[in-house]
């Protein structure tokens, strides 16, 4: 079923996260920081093992950077930011890091290699078995993150659904035009923002992640001139 892989992953991350919010009221505060620690230090790791499969560097620089330029002159950070804050005012909630927590919870769901092929797959009809997989490994994380950021990991879903089920739309409509040298270049980008995004959770530095999304788009456009246009690895 089209879509399907993604539907059992929408499902799979609200059970791990209604599991997370549940264990999470019942952790520690020590415990709690232990394991915000961990994450951050697992989203920093993932990210460099995805950034540095990247090979067209120059087109990964100038993604960053267009992109960014995008973002802050939209200025998509306090777009969300109002947009978040909206919707904890009509769910009356108090967490501080509601809108940290769909952030992060979107960028590792959705900026990896196992989302991209596996959302293609689906759309090609090759099956959703990858998706499936991710699925399980999603809810299980889910738990971990839901547990830190509460019930901002559940609200992830929405993008989620709409990142992972919008590439496997393209995919069924316009298969051909996904290479595999986008695929990597994409996933290099995104483990970038990775990076970015365990310093913030780390509390290292703050740095305005969301500004920087529109550098995924930026990223598949350049590759695909390039491959048009003959131009080779810059």
């Amino acid at each position: 079923m089209l879509l399907g892989g993604t539907i059992v992953n929408v499902i799979t991350v609200l059970i791990g996260s209604s599991i997370g919010i549940y264990l999470g009221n019942r952790i520690p505060d020590k415990l709690t920081k232990g394991v915000f620690q961990a994450l951050g230090l697992f989203t920093m790791v993932l990210g460099f093992n995805m950034a540095l499969k990247g090979q067209e560097l120059l087109l990964i620089v100038f993604s960053l950077i267009i992109g960014t330029i995008i973002g802050e002159t939209l200025n998509l950070d306090k777009g969300i930011e109002r947009l978040s804050t909206t919707l904890k005012n009509r769910l009356k909630l108090n967490n501080p890091k509601f809108t940290e927590g769909i952030l992060t919870a979107f960028l590792l769901y959705c900026i990896g290699s196992m989302t991209i092929i596996g959302a293609i797959d689906e759309g090609l009809g090759k099956g959703s078995q990858i998706l499936y997989t991710k699925a399980m490994m999603d809810g299980f994380s889910a738990i971990a993150l839901a547990s830190v950021f509460g019930l901002g990991v559940a609200m992830s879903v929405v993008p989620l659904f709409i990142f992972q089920g919008g590439i496997t739309l393209i995919a069924y409509f316009l298969g051909d035009f996904i290479s595999e040298e986008i695929i990597t270049e994409l996933t290099a980008v995104g483990g970038i923002l990775l990076v970015g995004l365990g310093i913030n959770i780390l509390e290292i530095k703050k740095i305005r992640i969301m500004n920087m999304l529109p550098s995924l788009l930026i990223i598949v456009l350049l590759v695909w001139i390039t491959s048009i246009y003959n131009l080779g690895q810059l």
